[in-house]
Parts: C-alpha cells; structure tokens; sequence
C-alpha cells in the first residue's frame, strides 16, 4: 500500500491518471504471464482517494483489533464482533496503538493498493504516480502520448508519494524506491539470497579446509622436532 498526498485533483486528472496506471500494469500482466505468473495482479490494484480521520481509524481496527469470530459468535451475531462496534471504537481510539503510520496521515490523501508484493508492478505504479530518473523514469512521450496529456501531467504534479506498508512493515520513500528497484521481483531477490548463501557455504568450506592444513602441516613440523631431539639425545647417549 502506497500512500500519496493530492492537491484536490479534478475528475478529469484522476480518470487520465488511473487510465495510464491500468495501462502500465497490463503490461507487467502481460510480461508476467509469459513466464507463466498468471497472477495477474496488476488487475487488483487500484488507486482511490480516503477520507483521512476514517482511513486511520479504519487502519487501527485491522491491525489491532481481534473480532474472535468463533461459531457461538458468529450464530449469535454478537454486537461487539463487528468492525463498527464499541470495542472496534475503543481500540481505533487507543493512542497507545501504533501501525507506523501515523506521521503520514494528515492532509488530503490517496493510497495505491496492490494486493501482493511485486516489485514490477510497484516499479510501473511509481513510474506512472511520481517518477524519478534515472530508476522510474517517466514513459516517453513517442512510446505513450497519452501520459503526456495535460490533465494527466497536471494531475501527477499535484500527487507526492510519502511512504508505503509493505508486508506490515513501514518504508519511506527511499525504502519504496529500493523495493521497485528490485531486479528480477522477488524471483531475483530470492536468486540473490540463493547466491549469497552458496558464498557464505563456500567461504566456510574453505576456511575450514585451510584451519584443518594449518593444523595438519603443524602437527607433522612439531612430530619432525620432536624426532630430531630424540635423535640426538640417542646419539649424545651412545658416545657416552
């Protein structure tokens, strides 16, 4: 989830914005689907403006509130097992209860809600939403005019990104730009942790393989000494 602030944009900004988002996210669809991710995600993913006050409220009940939806519950239809209910409020009122997102929610705001983590299609979202050369430039005017309409460009002007909630964890926006910028998507991130691990197995392997030479070649130079010294104290021995 991707949280923007937007200076009161006009319908016809927000239809030519969400256009182009849809139009870039068939494209990451359709490149996934042809190595057989059919996920479609980019289908899912939508951008929508929130009433602030509601929004946070909204956002400490899920993340803090626990219905216990248990069969007696559920066939009694009990009054404080709804997200509208008495307990649902006292939680969204505890100050004590922090998601992490906070300093964010104030002012007017719009959130771009992509319902799996993918670093293509968060690195298409932000191309489109709040581009930045050289890692999410903005599509070129020849490969996509529309983008470049006034309404659209006016629009992209009046949104900036403040941060985003990956996986429950909170980034700014370098952290949002480091997850786009992810090669490969997760795929690749889970390529490169594959490496890292066979290097760190190989960096043991050979440490392990020079302590046990050091220890052999020690072991056979101290026997040779000790050798050497009993020799002589055989031949002293003998011309006695």
């Amino acid at each position: 989830m991707l949280v923007f602030q937007h200076n009161n944009l006009k319908a016809t900004e927000w239809v030519g914005i969400r256009r182009e988002l849809a139009s870039a996210l068939k494209k990451v669809d359709d490149e996934l689907a042809k190595s057989g991710n059919e996920d479609f995600i980019g289908r899912a993913t939508k951008v929508q403006v929130v009433q602030t006050g509601i929004f946070a409220s909204a956002l400490k009940v899920v993340e803090f509130w626990d219905p216990n939806f248990d069969e007696e519950s559920s066939n009694n239809r009990s009054a404080s097992a709804h997200g509208l209910s008495k307990k649902a409020f006292r939680t969204a009122q505890n100050k004590k209860l922090q998601h992490g997102l906070e300093p964010l929610l104030s002012g007017p705001l719009a959130v771009l809600t992509i319902p799996a983590v993918s670093p293509q299609h968060l690195k298409a979202a932000i191309s489109i939403l709040a581009p930045s050369a050289p890692d999410f430039p903005a599509p070129k005017r020849k490969a996509n005019p529309g983008y470049h309409e006034p309404a659209v460009q006016n629009g992209i002007q009046k949104l900036m990104l403040l941060g985003a909630r990956v996986e429950g964890k909170v980034f700014d926006l370098e952290g949002v730009k480091w997850v786009g910028a992810i090669q490969g998507g997760l795929d690749g991130l889970r390529g490169q942790l594959v490496a890292m691990l066979q290097g760190a197995a190989a960096g043991i392997t050979t440490t392990l393989e020079a302590a046990s030479k050091s220890l052999y070649l020690t072991v056979e130079g101290r026997r040779g000494m000790l050798e050497e010294e009993e020799k002589g104290s055989s031949g002293s021995k003998s011309e006695a």
